[in-house]
């Protein structure tokens, strides 16, 4: 580590796990005391100020106010298809909006200049601010790798395991080629964006990243489908996994000495439109011998969705108190609460609503830790997956070693010194902000 005090940028949006590793490298680095200013979302200023950091709203750039459904400007559970929602994403806020982004991030930098700015994966916008001042910067990536840049890992969507046999490598380039098609169905639009603010037109969408000084991959090697060989410019730094600052604490409502397992069920703190799988949740674990903990994730109303009995329904709890005690999470595969139940060597009921939560839960299921549903599961099977997660110990053996690979690749340092190594690196390089 570094003796010198630093000065750091982060620049996340809120998209649910966007947000948390950027709150936990900030805290990382404030620990060893560097400067560091956050600027994301204005719902984010709380927990951001919290940690230590400074923090500015996106002000051209969309910038919600609360995480709640009325304030979401993207609205993709209203698309059923997959790709379409993915689509939308990136029309209405991320290649659409670059150019607000790119004058956020260039003002921000007028009023604190850093010697590495880290910048989520899809804030393409963001980067493209920091290549017109010259700025130095890496990008940070808040799961698996999400664009399809390097041989050897799946690309991301239809939720692919590791291709073993030449048929499944030709399938994986056919969904890469598919996945790059639509990104670049973008690149006119983007393209246009930076040449109106004198950069150079982009061959494809993804290679906005290729301005980045290094590509930080938030994952652990050993949940990901590590590829043979990693190009020097990506590097994994491990996944930054501390609770929200917003969680409330956490008093159980059962007797000590309860022996019945604890089931924690966890459905994304952004709004999916999860209400009625929650309820179908409550209704299959009613009928177990279980103790339950359903979270709502600030987000869903407690009166959408009614507890039972041996089912305790709250808006939010910390995670990581309530993991020392479960024996089987249910979740929808977002990479932060999935990464923490295989950490702490849980079983895990996978139901995916969309985004990458397929392709985080794959990575589970093919190492045997858990079972996967589709998101309209009605409660009598997700009542049986989950009897047979708790009922066959190969699930608990099966996790337990994927959690024992996880702690041997696990470095909690290793972002920290990563951003600390490249920001001593390039400290000096000329940053027209001016």
């Amino acid at each position: 580590m570094e003796t010198r005090k630093g000065s750091y940028v982060l620049a996340t949006w809120e998209g649910g796990g966007s947000v948390a590793p950027f709150m936990t490298l900030a805290r990382k680095l404030l620990a060893v005391g560097h400067d560091v200013h956050i600027i994301s979302d204005l719902c984010n200023g709380d927990e951001a100020l919290a940690a230590g950091a400074g923090f500015t709203p996106w002000t051209r750039a969309p910038s919600r106010p609360t995480r709640l459904r009325e304030d979401c400007p993207i609205r993709d559970w209203e698309v059923a298809d997959p790709g379409a929602a993915i689509a939308r994403v990136f029309d209405l806020q991320i290649a659409g909006r670059a150019q607000d982004y790119a004058q956020d991030m260039i003002a921000l930098l007028r009023q604190h200049p850093a010697d590495l700015v880290v910048i989520n994966e899809l804030a393409l916008g963001a980067m493209m601010g920091c290549e017109i001042v010259g700025q130095p910067f890496a990008v940070l990536g808040c799961g698996p790798l999400l664009y399809p840049l390097v041989d050897g890992i799946p690309p991301l969507g239809p939720g692919l395991p590791p291709a073993r046999t030449e048929a499944e490598r030709g399938q994986h380039a056919e969904v890469a080629t598919m996945v790059t098609g639509m990104l670049d169905s973008f690149l006119p639009r983007y393209n246009e964006q930076r040449v109106s603010l004198g950069l150079q037109p982009l061959a494809h969408l993804h290679d906005q990243n290729y301005a980045a000084q290094r590509f930080l991959m938030g994952t652990n090697p050993a949940f990901d489908f590590e590829p043979a060989k990693l190009p020097d410019f990506f590097t994994y730094v491990g996944a930054q996994l501390d609770d929200n600052l917003w969680s409330r604490p956490w008093e159980s409502p059962w007797t000590a000495g309860d022996e019945r397992p604890l089931v924690l069920a966890s459905l994304s703190t952004t709004f999916m439109d999860q209400a009625e799988c929650l309820r179908r949740i409550v209704a299959a674990l009613a009928t177990l011998d279980v103790r339950a903990v359903v979270t709502l994730g600030g987000v869903v109303r407690p009166d959408e969705v009614p507890g039972a009995a041996n089912v305790h329904v709250v808006d939010s709890a910390p995670h990581a108190a309530l993991l020392k005690d479960a024996s089987l999470v249910i979740n929808h595969g977002g990479h932060g609460t999935i990464m923490k139940a295989a950490t702490a060597g849980l079983p895990q009921l996978v139901i995916p609503h969309g985004r990458d939560q397929g392709d985080n839960a794959v990575r589970i299921a093919h190492r045997g830790a858990g079972l996967i549903l589709p998101r309209d599961a009605e409660a009598d099977a997700i009542r049986d997956a989950a009897a047979r997660l708790l009922g066959d110990p190969a699930y608990a053996l099966a996790a337990q070693a994927l959690a024992r690979r996880i702690a041997e690749r696990d470095d909690p340092g290793a972002i920290t010194r990563e951003v600390e190594r490249l920001a001593a690196t390039l400290r000096g390089a000329q940053v027209k902000v001016a």
